[in-house]
């Protein structure tokens, strides 16, 4: 009996794996789709309907790299990445806190405001901004895309960091208070510490945002000099043609960095998103 039990058990876990599968390749055909593209020249990729190419061969990658800025833009994807990753952590710690341990009129209204920031579409105001960091004479560098890459970001990861730090004990920050730390000195020696695992999920989230972003690199980066990768892959659509072969072959490039991140921090990212949904 137990071992019909453990053959019916075994024969629906195939089956839902066998579904699953299904699923996963069903959603990721059009990625799928693009790396094999990558590896057909620009006449087959127009003409032919098979998925796989008939002979694989790498000259768009070498055109991508020889001919192109893509390793440039590749360098600036990283800075701001970075940059906009690091300030998010810091500051959206501190708004988090904040937050999660302070009560009063103000900061109550800081709460609000955060999550009214995210009703607002962001092409509201970027031509004010444009006029502005112009102004500054800030266009075509990497400042004011930082600088709205951790704006953007904030209200989302202040709320994350707060989910993190309702789940931690106020008595283990009042025994170091006890043993004479100031409130600082708690919260970055006490609560940091433990706060690891929402540390990270805060830093793939925004990682992945500044990555990934277009709209803003798209208005304040007009030099190829500074263009990050989802603007440099504009440039392979021109307005009577386009380089599909260089365009998915500086997509797949583009792609493994990202992918190989998500495969060593996918855990981080499923406690970041279920953070704070049970307080105990």
């Amino acid at each position: 009996m137990r071992s019909l039990r453990k053959q019916t058990w075994v024969k629906k876990n195939w089956h839902l794996s066998a579904l699953m599968l299904v699923i996963v390749i069903l959603v990721n055909l059009p990625v799928l789709l693009m790396v094999m593209n990558s590896f057909k020249t620009n006449t087959e990729i127009m003409t032919s309907s098979s998925f796989f190419p008939q002979r694989i061969q790498f000259e768009n990658y070498v055109h991508v790299s020889e001919r192109t800025k893509f390793w440039t833009q590749f360098k600036n994807s990283w800075i701001v990445a970075f940059y906009g990753t690091f300030f998010s952590i810091i500051v959206a710690a501190f708004a988090g806190y904040a937050i999660s341990r302070f009560r009063g009129r103000i900061l109550s209204l800081f709460s609000n405001s955060l999550l009214m920031l995210q009703m607002f579409p962001l092409i509201l105001v970027l031509i004010p901004l444009f006029v502005l960091f112009r102004t500054l004479h800030m266009i075509d560098s990497h400042y004011p895309v930082i600088i709205l890459y951790l704006t953007v970001h904030l209200p989302f990861a202040g709320w994350m960091y707060k989910g993190f730090f309702d789940s931690i004990p106020k008595d283990l920050e009042e025994a170091a208070w006890m043993d004479g730390c100031t409130r600082v000195g708690g919260f970055l020696r006490v609560v940091l510490p433990i706060s690891g695992p929402g540390i990270a999920a805060v830093a793939i989230f925004s990682f992945l945002f500044s990555w990934n972003e277009y709209m803003i690199a798209n208005v304040f980066l007009r030099n190829e000099e500074y263009m990050t990768i989802p603007v440099g892959l504009q440039m392979f659509m021109q307005q009577f043609s386009t380089d599909w072969g260089g365009l998915t072959a500086a997509a797949t490039l583009a792609m493994i960095p990202v992918l190989i991140f998500f495969l060593f921090v996918q855990k981080y990212m499923i406690y970041g998103a279920v953070a704070g949904s049970v307080k105990g």
